[in-house]
């Protein structure tokens, strides 16, 4: 299965989101990351796409969340099968920035624009936002919205794998 990544920047109360701009998902506000590349390991690709993507340097994140994604009713969507693994980036050097791909704006927990997010986000981002370490499962429809899911929180010290 596809290996991919979101970051998403905090800080105080709130959280930067990015529009994107092009390719998969292209419309939608969510984290910035992508696709593992070969050879690449999962918090290297993290810190390339944070930089690719926004034009910021990762200081520190912490893994927050796993999540499995799977579009079962499409055949021809069996290649966005994939495993997200979430970080929190706490610190970070350089401002984010407008790319080709992502446009980044900060909002405030209580005010993300779940209505223009992939349907999944709304059963785990706020959890993730508020400290908790998830793992989570998600079936998608042919209108890419959530048509069953499990969220399951992992504790303290646990490590974050299926």
């Amino acid at each position: 299965m596809q290996q991919a990544t979101f970051c998403f920047l905090v800080r105080k109360n709130h959280v930067l989101l990015a529009m994107k701009k092009r390719g998969f998902g292209v419309g939608l506000w969510n984290g910035v990351g992508g696709k593992v590349a070969e050879g690449e390991t999962v918090k290297s690709a993290a810190h390339r796409e944070a930089s690719e993507e926004i034009g910021i340097k990762i200081v520190q994140a912490k893994k927050a969340a796993l999540l499995h994604f799977y579009f079962p009713e499409d055949p021809k969507k069996k290649d966005w099968n994939q495993d997200v693994h979430v970080f929190l980036v706490t610190k970070w050097m350089g401002e984010p920035q407008e790319t080709e791909e992502m446009r980044p704006q900060w909002f405030g927990v209580s005010k993300i624009p779940f209505e223009a997010m992939w349907s999944d986000d709304p059963h785990w981002l706020p959890k993730v936002l508020a400290g908790k370490r998830i793992i989570g499962w998600f079936s998608f429809n042919d209108d890419n919205k959530v048509l069953d899911y499990k969220v399951k929180n992992v504790g303290k010290g646990a490590k974050i794998s299926s």
